[in-house]
């Protein structure tokens, strides 16, 4: 989260066996916690969604961190600009940009327009 994300480590407490305990990572205006599974049997892979300010640059950073695409930069009819990525401990990724304010009737035009257009 630090190298990709640019956050800020608050705080770091060891668990057992050297993982994690508990951090706390500062991104943007937001506090992130996080700690590592009680014990190695116990993983449980997590998703997290950002607003960031540019989803294609982060996604970026994060392939270049070893990440696996899960989807790349698409803006969406919602008027966010979506990417998505598993790192490599297998937690999934999702970053959005708004990039377009949508009146709530365009938006339900934009989205009947795609469910139609589905097979």
């Amino acid at each position: 989260m630090v190298d990709v994300l640019g956050g800020t480590e608050l705080m770091r407490l060891p668990g057992p066996e050297g993982r994690l305990g508990h951090a706390e990572v500062r991104v943007g205006d937001s506090v992130v916690m996080l700690a590592d599974a009680p014990s190695p049997r116990d993983v449980m892979p997590a998703m997290l969604h950002l607003y960031v300010e540019d989803a294609d640059a982060l996604y970026e950073r994060a392939i270049g961190h070893g990440a696996t695409s899960l989807r790349e930069p698409t803006t969406e009819f919602y008027g966010d600009r979506m990417a998505g990525v598993r790192d490599v401990l297998g937690n999934k990724r999702y970053f959005a940009t708004h990039v377009e304010d949508i009146a709530p009737e365009e938006m339900a035009r934009r989205a009947a327009e795609l469910a139609a257009a589905a097979p």
